[in-house]
Parts: C-alpha cells; structure tokens; sequence
C-alpha cells in the first residue's frame, strides 16, 4: 500500500553528528518509535497524521552511531493499536529493546502474554487531544488493571495545561506511571512558576511517577543552536529538565524521540541531542542513573 506523507512534513535528519558527550556503558534511548515501513507495516486508518518511513533497521543504526546499547520503543499514534511494526523491531532487536505499546479493551489474555514475551513493558495512555480521539477513561481503568498483573506500566502523554483535570485518573492508576516529555510544560514561563510546581507537586507526592526529560527540540521557544554553533541547543529547556533530574535522581529517563514526529520547525541533529544530556544531568553519577541504571531497572529488571 502506497501512503502520501501528510503536506509539510519534516523528514528525520539522516546525517546526525557523532555526539562530543560520551554515553556511559549500557546506556539506553528510552523513547523512540518506528514508522511502518508502510508497506509492510500499513498505518492506521484513523490516524491524524501521515509520517514518513522510519524502519527498525534505521533505528539500530542511528542506537550504534549514537552509542546507545538498548532501546525502548513506543508505539506510534500514526499505527493506532495495531503494533505490529514495533513487535517486528522487537523481535529483531536480539534482546536490546523493550517496548510501549497501545491497546484497546478488546485485546486478549493470549495477545497480552505474547507482547510480554516479544518485550513489551508498557502500554501508552495519549491524552494530546490534535493526536488522538478521545478514549473513556474506564476503558484505559480497565486496561491499566490488565497489564498490572504482567509487571507493566503505564505511559501517559498530555499537556501542561491538562494536568489538574487529569491528575484524579492519573493518581488512581495501579502500575508505575512515566510521563512522557515532563508532560510537555510551558518554558516561556518560569521553572518555579504555578505550572510547573503543579507537575513536581505530581512527582513528589506520587512515588510511583517517574518521567522523561526528553524533547528540548519539541518544548524549546529559543530553538537549536545559532549557525555559528556558539549558541547552547535549547538552552531555555535546560532548567526544567535539570530541576526533574536532581530532585528525583531514580526516577527520570531519556529519549531521542527519534524519528521526532509531527516537528514543524526544524528537524534536530540526534547527535547535538545526546550532547543536551550533560547539561541537565550535570555529574556522572546523575548520567548513570538516567541513561543507565533507571531505564535497565524499568525495562530489565532480571539483568540488573
């Protein structure tokens, strides 16, 4: 099947730099997808956006330029609940990824136990209403109270400003809860400002919530780097993602968030986004835990 990528859209960067940051032995990209490809891996009908190609194999090769060991890969909303790419990129990842996926009430005990086995831990619960339709929370109860048993937890992807109307069903959850982007907070306002205290509010009165400081290119106003490279990449991001990082040292993970969709500015260098990473955890002993020590005690808790 033939797919028109939808008007506009900014295509992955496929000359990424070698990052000056060296990643620590074992460190994992803890939120990434795959796009079909959509030949063999159609996408869904009802979805609201139409990306381009992005294939496991791309994906493996950018893990090694990087120097990432492991992945972690979640479902795409372009793909709906049909996660037949990110299985097939789990089962051709000899071990070295784990997956989030996304389900609907429909799905069966036998379906459950064989994504477990492929390397599913986790299902995602979007809330960002210009990517998703609307599901009724007692399903996503529902599924939340399946996946329990199995070990998993529970990705939840919204907005800043959804937070307050979201925060009874997401604290009623029974799984550990990561939030995908620090749920996604204004940087144009200030880091100990209302808004954001409310998100470390979440954090700090909920053990069970940890979060991604990933996507600067998605939340930064000041943008990527002057041409003259003097210019620190995203730098008004920085403060947000470092408070998320110190304050909860255990509970904080990283992702490129390659292949980046639905970008409408610019397309990031992956390279320059590994190089973000010392600049919100700024000790070594922060970096293991974010890259290292965190997303292999979520993701592969026997081997550690």
């Amino acid at each position: 099947m033939e797919f028109n990528k939808t008007p506009g859209w900014l295509d992955w960067y496929a000359g990424p730099s070698k990052p000056r940051f060296k990643l620590p032995p074992g460190a994992v990209d803890a939120h990434c997808h795959v796009f079909g490809p959509g030949r063999e891996f159609p996408f869904a009908p009802e979805r609201k956006y139409t990306p381009c190609d992005a294939s496991k194999d791309q994906l493996f090769a950018l893990r090694d330029h990087l120097g990432f060991e492991k992945n972690v890969i979640v479902q795409a909303t372009c793909h709906g609940a049909d996660n037949s790419a990110l299985l097939d990129a789990l089962r051709h990842a000899k071990g070295k990824a784990r997956g989030v996926v996304t389900l609907k009430r429909d799905v069966s005990d036998a379906q459950l136990q064989e994504m477990h086995a492929a390397g599913v831990r986790g299902v995602r619960f979007n809330f960002v209403k210009r990517l998703v339709d609307f599901t009724p929370r007692d399903e996503l109860m529902e599924i939340a109270a399946r996946i329990a048993p199995l070990g998993w937890h529970v990705v939840i992807y919204f907005e800043a400003v959804d937070l307050p109307q979201l925060w009874d069903f997401f604290t009623a959850l029974p799984t550990t809860v990561v939030v995908d982007h620090m749920g996604r907070p204004d940087v144009s306002l200030p880091v100990d400002g209302p808004q954001f205290e409310l998100f470390v509010k979440f954090m700090r009165e909920h053990q069970n919530v940890w979060s991604k400081v990933s996507c600067p290119e998605r939340l930064s106003v000041a943008g990527p780097p002057a041409l003259n490279g003097q210019q620190q990449a995203y730098r008004d991001v920085v403060p947000f993602a470092r408070r998320i990082v110190e304050t909860f040292p255990d509970r904080v993970l990283w992702g490129t968030d390659w292949p980046h969709p639905n970008l409408k500015d610019h397309m990031p260098d992956d390279g320059l986004l590994v190089d973000f990473i010392p600049h919100i955890a700024v000790t070594a002993q922060l970096q293991r835990k974010l890259l290292v020590e965190n997303p292999n005690r979520l993701y592969w808790p026997q081997e550690t």
